[in-house]
């Protein structure tokens, strides 16, 4: 796939986005059907559903490219995976089943193993954040696209992050000292990622958790609004390792690059 492929795509995928957050909602509202997996971790149907609504545009759009999503064992034992989709329907279950906001639905693009497209909808704020390529990173707001840089609004006297748990590691505290944090946040979704694009935040360190479907979107947005992704040697994080588990990650804006 070429560059303007991938911006058409990214496109053509935005109303399904806002449309499988739309049933999120609803579903939400009528009483969600709740089950515990083997993981445990819950799930929904509204999980399913959003799962079922993404999955289907996507294999539409782009047919010869798998999808490996976290409700479903399709693709998830190939070896060796270079080009495909990561979607995570609901990241944030907790957050979805509990009338909380932050729960986002995601799909990330990889090429040769890099995060190459993004999508994140949270659809209790309603906010819509995709990217398809360097310097193309955006939020639609009022249905215009607002290129996301991720400098903007930078205060090195007032570095603030997000962190996953109000109690911060050791290790992690260690390293935001060196960065020279001042405020934490907590914030346990992907939207985590799309308030460091946007410039709402600078940056997050977590240690190796969660699966490449929790980050892959994100990782997308916030690299291509001029951001960075790594792990905590500084290394870049490729996709379709095995078993799909994260590395450890630490999350900066352009202004601590």
């Amino acid at each position: 796939m070429n560059q303007i492929d991938i911006e058409k795509v990214v496109k053509n995928l935005i109303d399904t986005f806002i449309n499988a957050g739309k049933i999120s909602i609803e579903l939400r509202n009528q009483g969600l059907k709740k089950e515990i997996k083997s993981d445990n971790t819950p799930v929904s149907n509204g999980d399913i559903e959003v799962n079922t609504i993404v999955t289907k545009k996507i294999k539409e759009l782009t047919p010869n490219i798998p999808v490996i999503s976290e409700e479903t064992s399709e693709n998830k034992s190939v070896s060796d995976l270079k080009d495909f989709w990561l979607i995570d329907p609901i990241d944030g279950t907790y957050d979805y089943i509990n009338n909380l906001e932050e729960f986002t639905i995601n799909a990330g693009l990889i090429l040769n193993k890099k995060p190459a497209a993004g999508l994140i909808y949270a659809p209790a704020k309603k906010r819509m954040f995709y990217s398809f390529g360097e310097n193309s990173s955006y939020e639609l707001i009022n249905n215009k696209p607002v290129k996301l840089e991720c400098s903007n609004n930078f205060d090195k006297n007032k570095i603030r992050f997000i962190s996953y748990s109000n109690k911060i590691k050791p290790e992690i505290e260690k390293i935001h000292k060196k960065l020279k944090v001042k405020e934490c946040i907590r914030m346990k979704s992907s939207l985590k990622f799309c308030v460091i694009a946007a410039g709402e935040f600078d940056g997050y360190v977590a240690d190796p958790r969660a699966y490449e479907w929790d980050i892959a979107a994100g990782h997308a947005i916030l690299k291509h609004a001029g951001g960075s992704v790594t792990d905590f040697d500084n290394r870049e994080i490729l996709y379709g390792k095995k078993g799909f588990k994260n590395p450890s990650l630490i999350l900066k804006s352009k202004n601590l690059l």
